[in-house]
């Protein structure tokens, strides 16, 4: 009996480490507070990496697609159902991710008989001021974290994606347009994809919107967009 509790500490480790190994093939996604609203960004070759979620919320993920729209479909429901009960103002990510989208990723990912979810994502909120917006890190256990500094990257290697988001922080200015803060995501995406995180992250000497091979998802929650929903597809070969 006393040797049950770490059979199971065991098998949760175990799932973990599969989870991680099964996961690390995918490619990072991004999210940003800017002045306009909240950046969403992904790279992809025919999965889509972004999606809308509710009228201001979006997600942005990688893994195994059928989790990703089985996130998304949950996440769906939940503002659908508090919207309905409540309002559309009452729709919240801090409400949907705590009641709804985190429980759902820890239950299924203790339950080691089950298939786990093999995803990782962000998602986010724009508000009426950028001090409003909110973006939080989600990951495959349900664990999850809210940005402080309104950058937020997701990425096969945990202990990467900090440093990608740091060095975003760092060369990012307040009064760069969308276009050269989607080049400056693209070469943190590039060097995050090819791990090459000590040499690649180097400000690019002209701008960076596509990668070759690949489409550029890039979507802005537009904090001044006109109605309820403010998710809207950008074509990068304009900015």
């Amino acid at each position: 009996m006393h040797e049950e509790p770490y059979r199971w500490l065991e098998a949760i480790q175990n799932r973990r480490e599969y989870i991680v190994d099964q996961i690390k093939e995918g490619t990072p996604v991004f999210a940003l507070s800017r002045p306009e609203g909240v950046l969403l960004l992904g790279v992809g070759s025919g999965q889509s990496k972004i999606f809308e979620i509710f009228d201001r919320h979006g997600l942005a993920a990688l893994g195994n697609p059928v989790d990703i729209e089985k996130l998304r479909q949950t996440a769906i429901e939940a503002a659908h159902t508090e919207g309905f009960n409540r309002s559309s103002d009452d729709v919240t990510l801090r409400r949907l991710v705590s009641f709804a989208l985190s429980p759902a990723l820890k239950n299924s990912f203790e339950q080691i008989f089950s298939p786990p979810n093999m995803i990782e994502a962000i998602l986010a909120e724009v508000g009426p001021t950028r001090s409003k917006d909110a973006i939080v890190r989600l990951r495959f256990d349900g664990n999850h974290e809210y940005s402080a500094s309104g950058i937020a990257v997701a990425s096969p290697v945990w202990g990467t994606e900090s440093i990608a988001a740091e060095w975003l922080r760092e060369v990012i200015n307040k009064d760069d347009k969308l276009g050269s803060v989607i080049s400056l995501c693209l070469t943190a995406w590039k060097a995050l994809n090819e791990d090459n995180i000590n040499d690649g992250l180097k400000v690019p000497k002209k701008k960076v919107l596509n990668i070759p091979g690949k489409t550029v998802e890039a979507v802005l929650l537009d904090r001044k967009a006109k109605g309820n929903v403010h998710y809207r597809s950008l074509d990068t070969s304009d900015l």
